[in-house]
């Protein structure tokens, strides 16, 4: 704006200065040429009255830069002082000579072929009937301007120089009240100030007032949208046509496991992910199609969600939720692998009945060997009856725990009647059954209680070698009782550890102990339902410690 104000002003300064200029040289070349014929005629008439005293004589003494002529009264040239008047032509046809014969004086200004030029003729008659004549150049503008070109160009030069820093200046102050305005405060003006400027900054105030209310609003959406997105437990993913990332929470990072943290606008979704099945779903989103896709890493599986996004519609991004289904696949897996397990311990026990009962059916069986066949079906029966108890328990357990109230529990007195019943099983074995330390109290269901000592005693007698041992430690830590189940048995393998607590796992599956492959299922679940905690420590070879920390009393149920 500065830059246009100054050639303006410099432009009007210009063309002032040109007009300026003209006038001043037409003025003056009206001046000279009034002057000059003035001049003439006053040469002339002085001419006429020294010719009049002194006739052919005074021309001798003449010294004058004009031109001087005297003609007869018939027209003859007698004396020039410029050319030969021998030579000359009649001059009675002159207008300047006609002019003066008949009125004293004329003048005429015309082309003169002798002088090859414009020429102001100015002449005089004497009393003798003859004329006078004086002749002068006459200027024209050109002329003029070229003879003072030089002295002009000075001030023309001077007057540009005059006129460029006054622009400059002038435009500098004109503009330096609106570079002063403060847009954000259009209201607080002071000192210069244009009043034209006025319904601006009005306009500037309200249109100011509604961007920040516009920018409020904005800025509490964009509160509320970063509180839900940051503690969604889903990744999110906003993605422009060229796979740019414009927002995300921290989930779809720690999810994408990335420590690339993108710049909104530039970072691309592929540099936070580059495994296969993200790029599948980003391309099929901008591609117009909705895409799922499930993404395993190691141990960990994710869902990914990619949806197109449509504004007006043409295709202008994407967005991708991504989910952690680690969870939810294990425990399908779990399922998938809990039902098969189920249906395969039901169908041993189930195939033996059947199959005896068939036998015994078709009456091949001797009389004396029904008993042992019989027996055969009522153990296999109870090994069945005992491996859906022990599912009930399970469910039961995963649905919340039993009805049974909660009751203060002396775990040393609990040990010592669970040991009285797996003392039968373990002296066929010829185990050593000890139990050390004292009253201890717990916090709990007493039947759940029960079953968690029980299925670790049971497995500590199942699993333990012949002549060996197991000691059972209860004792009162302080913050709470603590329960061990130290066995001199096979071990458990390090790779097995994390899983023996899975329904149905066996160490050994060519080598069971009989059992149904839920035991540990059940006490890691009934301790997680009374708040308590279980470990496991083992060497192969060598025997196997399970231990069992209860919480304080009064912390034991919330």
């Amino acid at each position: 704006m500065t830059k246009r104000i100054f050639r303006a002003i410099l432009t009007v300064a210009l063309a002032a200065l040109l007009a300026a200029l003209t006038l001043i040289v037409g003025v003056l070349h009206g001046y000279f040429e009034s002057r000059t014929e003035a001049d003439l005629n006053q040469q002339a008439v002085t001419i006429a009255r020294g010719v009049s005293l002194g006739g052919m004589e005074y021309f001798d003494g003449l010294r004058i830069s004009s031109r001087v002529t005297w003609v007869g009264r018939d027209g003859t040239v007698l004396y020039d002082n410029w050319q030969d008047a021998v030579t000359m032509e009649n001059h009675s046809s002159r207008e300047e000579i006609k002019e003066a014969m008949t009125l004293g004086k004329g003048t005429a200004v015309r082309w003169s072929d002798t002088l090859g030029q414009t020429t102001i003729y100015c002449a005089v008659r004497l009393d003798d009937g003859t004329v006078v004549r004086a002749a002068s150049t006459r200027y024209s503008v050109w002329a003029l301007v070229l003879q003072a070109v030089q002295p002009i160009l000075v001030v023309v030069a001077a007057a540009m120089l005059l006129a460029a820093l006054l622009a400059s200046r002038l435009s500098k102050s004109i503009v330096r009240p609106i570079n002063e305005l403060d847009l954000n405060n259009p209201g607080g003006v002071s000192g210069d100030f244009y009043d034209e400027l006025t319904p601006l900054l009005t306009r500037l105030r309200v249109q100011n007032h509604e961007i920040h209310q516009q920018m409020e609003q904005l800025r509490r959406r964009q509160e509320e949208f970063s509180a839900i997105t940051e503690n969604m437990s889903e990744g999110f993913l906003v993605l422009d046509i060229r796979t740019r990332v414009l927002s995300n929470n921290s989930a779809a990072l720690r999810l994408m496991e990335t420590s690339c943290v993108p710049v909104p606008g530039e970072t691309s979704a592929f540099v936070l992910c580059r495994e296969e099945g993200f790029r599948r779903c980003v391309e099929e989103a901008l591609a117009g199609r909705r895409r799922e896709r499930m993404v395993y890493r190691e141990n960990l599986c994710r869902q990914i969600i990619a949806s197109p996004v449509m504004q007006d519609g043409h295709l202008s991004g994407a967005v991708l939720v991504i989910l952690d289904v680690t969870e939810r696949e294990q425990r399908e897996s779990l399922r998938r692998e809990f039902t098969a397990n189920v249906s395969h311990e039901l169908k041993t026990p189930l195939t033996a009945i059947s199959g005896t009962a068939e036998i015994l059916e078709n009456g091949t069986v001797k009389p004396e060997d029904v008993a042992h066949f019989a027996g055969n079906i009522h153990r296999e029966a109870g090994r069945l009856i005992e491996l859906v108890n022990d599912i009930i328990k399970l469910s039961r357990l995963d649905e919340g725990g039993t009805d049974g109230p909660w009751e203060q529990v002396d775990l040393y007195h609990l040990v010592g009647n669970v040991l009285d019943q797996v003392r039968p099983a373990a002296e066929k074995r010829k185990l050593k059954l000890t139990l050390k330390g004292g009253p201890a109290m717990a916090s709990g269901v007493p039947q759940i209680l029960e079953e968690i000592i029980y299925n670790l005693c049971d497995n500590a007698v199942a699993y333990n070698r012949e002549g060996g041992s197991v000691t059972v430690t209860v004792e009162d830590a302080g913050e709470g009782a603590r329960l061990t189940v130290e066995d001199t048995g096979v071990g458990i393998p390090a790779e097995a550890r994390d899983r023996v607590f899975e329904r149905f796992y066996r160490v050994d599956k060519s080598h069971s102990r009989g059992g149904t492959g839920l035991g540990l299922s059940i006490v890691k679940h009934g301790a997680a339902y009374l708040g308590a905690s279980v470990s496991l420590r083992s060497e192969m070879g060598k025997g196997s410690t399970f231990v069992l920390t209860f919480p304080p009393v009064r912390d034991a149920r919330d």
